[in-house]
């Protein structure tokens, strides 16, 4: 962390003090307890378009925009007068109402392999219940994840993995029996010959591999040119069932995410995030013949009281209808955004002789803190997290907010600006010089 501190930060350490005393670490989520970059969590109080501000009214150019679903901005306009709008005749019924419709055909025109879709209330309950519709449609128990990947913290999930190709997973979590994940086996990322052994081993037994895309989990890490075609052509061999977690790609990387930007038709798609226009929402879809599996319909068994939410619902409707009629701007906008301050960040490491090497897919980027390119998490987790730490230090000191992870990918969201970017960058130099210096 610099040594000097220009930040305010009074009012964040009493909050975050007083939530200790009543929540584990203060937080609600683990990372934003700052516990891998050192000093103190921001307690942020309100946002607009592309900055944010914390109790302290320190202001920041914000590259979290709640995880990705904020692609519009902070406090986007349309969005907010849904949510007000819907308020104003009740938050939740418990029962059906026209707006579920409403976004589930806005989801499905955008992503041709879903025939229908059922709305959740997370990313996780979006990924637990499509790992289940997979084994009640192909009736195996094992499934296939990638080391790396976040899909959640479903105990099934939440697996490293083994030391050796095909390994069955060991819980990454205490609280989680062995039992409970003797079915998961964890793979590395990009690495058929990999899932081409798993198959073998576990004959006619894997009922789904699920994958992002994109992983967001260990930074921004794109899959290899031939990783998800081969990932298709494994799982139709074998008649497993291939699910995209696409809940931070969804909308994000292409109005059709990772699907379309690759052109790869899974047999499933979880997604969150966007759409809900920032407020908790999940779904996962795909063809009526697995879909038609799920209750009242058939026997997979899957419910929530909040589900489809009227608030989340009219969020969502406002987000997408915006991202569909302004594609045409917003994605070659977002690309170009990106790719200016990805490279221009990354020029600045050069120039100051800081080790440091970048991954981006769209709007979503990872900057690593080493040499050697990251394709899986092995080289992922050769990054200089001490490095990192000091980086998103002196970025918060000069007002830009970057995720407190080396491990998470970054976004860059329609309402950032040139001089955002240029004030990025401009701050990433400074930064890598006050770096050096120490």
């Amino acid at each position: 962390m610099p040594s000097t501190t220009m930040r305010k930060t009074e009012q964040s350490r009493r909050l975050q003090q007083r939530a200790e005393s009543m929540i584990p670490g203060g937080v609600n989520s683990p990372v934003r307890a700052f516990r891998s970059v050192g000093g103190d969590p921001l307690f942020v109080v309100r946002g607009k378009g592309s900055h944010i501000w914390d109790a302290d009214e320190n202001e920041y150019i914000d590259y979290i925009g709640s995880w990705g679903p904020l692609i519009l901005g902070h406090a986007e306009p349309t969005v907010l007068d849904a949510i007000v709008s819907a308020a104003c005749n009740g938050t939740s019924f418990g029962a059906s109402t026209p707006s579920e419709a409403d976004l589930a055909e806005l989801v499905l025109s955008a992503f041709p392999s879903m025939q229908k879709v059922r709305f959740v209330n997370s990313g996780t309950e979006a990924t637990m219940s499509a790992i289940r519709l997979a084994r009640a449609y192909t009736k195996r128990k094992y499934i296939i994840k990638f080391e790396g990947c976040y899909h959640g913290h479903a105990d099934p999930l939440l697996v490293k993995a083994g030391s050796g190709v095909a390994t069955l997973g060991i819980p990454g979590s205490a609280g989680v029996p062995e039992e409970f994940i003797m079915f998961t086996v964890a793979l590395p990322f990009n690495n058929l010959s990999a899932v081409e052994q798993a198959f073998q081993k576990y004959k006619h037994q894997i009922a789904c591999v699920i994958v992002e895309p994109v992983v967001g989990n260990m930074g921004c890490v794109p899959a290899a040119d031939d990783y998800l075609v081969g990932l298709r052509l494994i799982t139709e061999r074998e008649r497993a069932v291939l699910i995209f977690d696409e809940v931070m790609t969804g909308f994000r990387v292409a109005f059709g995410g990772a699907q379309e930007l690759y052109n790869i038709k899974p047999d499933l798609t979880t997604m969150g995030k966007i759409i809900g226009g920032g407020l908790p929402v999940g779904a996962y879809g795909g063809p009526k013949e697995i879909m038609d599996l799920v209750a009242p319909l058939g026997p997979m068994y899957q419910a929530g009281t909040l589900s489809g939410n009227p608030l989340a619902m009219a969020a969502g409707c406002a987000m997408l209808k915006q991202l569909r009629d302004r594609k045409a701007e917003i994605y070659p906008r977002l690309e170009k955004l990106s790719a200016e301050l990805v490279e221009g960040v990354a020029s600045g490491a050069r120039d100051a002789g800081v080790p440091l090497s970048h991954n981006r897919v769209g709007s979503m980027f990872t900057w690593f803190f080493q040499q050697g390119p990251v394709s899986d998490w092995d080289s992922a987790a050769k990054s200089d997290t001490e490095a990192f730490g000091k980086f998103f230090g002196e970025m918060l000191e000069r007002g830009v907010y970057l995720p407190p992870s080396q491990y998470e990918a970054a976004f860059l969201g329609a309402a950032h600006t040139e001089e955002d970017v240029q004030k990025t960058i401009q701050a990433a130099k400074l930064s890598f010089a006050a770096m050096r210096k120490k």
